[in-house]
């Protein structure tokens, strides 16, 4: 067996300049033995008629945006990158523009 050589490297998402971006406002997470999904949701004002029927059944439903299925070895790495931007966030001053590129 040849001998096998460690390379270290980032990964930078590869993406066109016009790539929709898609707004959620809501994450429903379930998962089974094996894997994560998150299931985004864009929750909007509800109207009057949702109102009254989110009274009586007790649900408000929203359109998914995304469903995003990941392994479960994965979802350690997730959970720690979303911890340090939003430790990033917290520090920025309010005037700071966006982040010049990915914290991993």
């Amino acid at each position: 067996m040849p001998d096998r050589k460690q390379i270290n490297f980032t990964i930078i998402p590869d993406e066109p300049g016009d790539t929709p971006r898609t707004y959620a406002n809501f994450c429903a997470i379930s998962h089974t033995p094996f894997d994560f999904t998150l299931t985004f949701c864009e929750v909007l004002p509800p109207t009057e008629h949702e109102v009254r029927s989110a009274e009586s059944e007790r649900e408000l439903r929203a359109p998914v945006r995304a469903r995003i299925v990941v392994p479960m070895q994965f979802v350690p790495n997730l959970i720690g990158a979303l911890q340090e931007h939003l430790r990033v966030f917290s520090e920025a001053p309010p005037t700071a523009g966006p982040a010049k590129g990915p914290i991993h």
